[in-house]
């Protein structure tokens, strides 16, 4: 019923459609496993059950007089004002992290009021707040 020309044609486009949809699956697939999720203290509250193998972020200030320091460890409370969680880190911070100030660790969840990070990110000025911590700052103050 086609012709040879068609036929070609036909199978050519099959195999690039195919070839895009593959390429599409994978990128997507491979973004999936390497992101790592930016959470506030109040959507962790917020969650329904805890997958402590799932490396986040959790962002917000240091609470005032929460910095504990003992010889290779530190715990400090990160809190979004409505709520706080309680963050442990074994390692060097950054020389800008303070009490009061905007910060992000990366770890994983023990519970919903316990983090273990494995590092800390700290802002660069004293005018610079990450966009994510201010969304979520913005979001908790509504």
């Amino acid at each position: 019923m086609y012709g040879k020309k068609v036929k070609l044609r036909i199978l050519f486009l099959s195999f690039i459609f195919i070839t895009i949809a593959l390429s599409v699956f994978l990128i997507i697939k491979s973004l999936e496993e390497n992101v790592i999720y930016f959470i506030s203290p109040s959507e962790i509250k917020s969650l329904a059950e805890i997958d402590n193998a799932k490396e986040i972020r959790v962002g917000g200030m240091v609470k005032e007089n929460s910095v504990q320091i003992s010889q290779n460890k530190i715990s400090f409370i990160i809190t979004d004002f409505k709520n706080e969680i309680n963050v442990s880190f074994s390692g060097s911070v950054p020389n800008l992290f303070a009490e009061g100030k905007g910060v992000i660790a990366e770890g994983h969840l023990k519970d919903k009021k316990y983090f273990v990070a494995d590092s800390i990110l700290a802002k660069h000025d004293e005018n610079y707040m990450p966009p994510e911590v201010s969304k979520a700052l913005e979001k908790s103050n509504n």
